[in-house]
């Protein structure tokens, strides 16, 4: 059996978009752990027998609108703290990328969103740490290069 082609956690990035022109996209330092989902709100359609009028319907489920949300939780580095503050802040989407590199070719995320929720937390004998969650705005374009 042949080993699947995985990638190791520091080969996923979350780059954030600095607003300029040219935009150049920088990861913030620190993320421990980070994800991307994407969400898929459907509609369900009873879908009739039309041979058996008593039989039950079936459920056909049609997709109404598409998401995607990126997470991540990080030790709270000075180098990134105006980054995360400034676009949780932002009343604007910023663009934003997720990349996953695998030894065959990178997967990209990459669209504009919105930072809802950015928390800081402390707990006695740990460090600063802050947890991070970006809503899409609009559409998310996928790419495998």
């Amino acid at each position: 059996m042949a080993q699947p082609i995985t990638a190791r956690p520091g080969k996923m990035r979350i780059l954030l978009g600095n607003g300029e022109t040219p935009e150049v996209f920088s990861a913030p330092c620190g993320l421990t752990t980070k994800g991307i989902q994407i969400q898929k709100n459907l509609s369900d359609v009873s879908i009739p027998d039309c041979d058996d009028p008593d039989a039950p319907y079936w459920l056909a489920r049609d997709v109404t609108n598409l998401s995607i949300s990126i997470n991540g939780e990080c030790g709270l580095a000075a180098e990134s703290e105006a980054i995360w503050i400034n676009a949780a802040y932002s009343t604007e989407a910023i663009n934003a990328k997720v990349e996953i590199e695998f030894s065959t070719g990178i997967r990209t995320f990459s669209g504009a969103f919105h930072i809802d929720n950015f928390g800081i937390n402390a707990t006695q004998g740990e460090r600063v740490s802050a947890s991070i969650s970006l809503q899409s705005d609009g559409i998310i374009t996928t790419s495998f290069a």
